[in-house]
């Protein structure tokens, strides 16, 4: 009997002038940065900061294929929220599926944009594929 799926990690955004155009709308190429920043905290809440694979084992997760959805645009001082759901599992990459959702005033969810990304596992020194930690795959599972 298999467990069933945890539900997603959530880490919420401030949408700052930074992140918009000129029309006050989020960029599109900037959901791209918020999904790796969730995913950064996704490995931090699990006890891996990025840091720590580089410095120690010398290890990196690299993005090597994206598919993005825009639904509707963000807009600035929105609060969003991106989540982090873990699909396949390989041994040397994962694909994750990420949603960013508008917090509306009423405490409702408007779905944003959605995607999925496959990340690999790469040893820094040379760039080849490598294991994901089994410590690591452990505690995403």
């Amino acid at each position: 009997m298999t467990s069933p799926p945890s539900p997603p990690f959530r880490h919420p955004i401030r949408i700052y002038w930074e992140d918009t155009d000129a029309g006050g709308i989020v960029f599109y190429a900037n959901y791209l940065k918020f999904f790796e920043r969730a995913r950064t905290e996704w490995l931090r809440a699990r006890g891996y900061a990025q840091e720590a694979l580089r410095t120690g084992p010398g290890l990196a997760f690299v993005v090597t294929d994206t598919s993005l959805r825009y639904r509707l645009p963000a807009r600035l001082d929105d609060l969003i929220e991106v989540t982090v759901a873990v699909g396949r599992v390989g041994a040397a990459s994962l694909t994750i599926a990420q949603q960013a959702w508008r917090t509306e005033p009423d405490g409702r969810g408007t779905l944003l944009c959605d995607g999925t990304i496959r990340i690999g596992c790469v040893e820094l020194g040379t760039f080849r594929p490598v294991r994901i930690p089994t410590d690591l795959l452990e505690s995403i599972r």
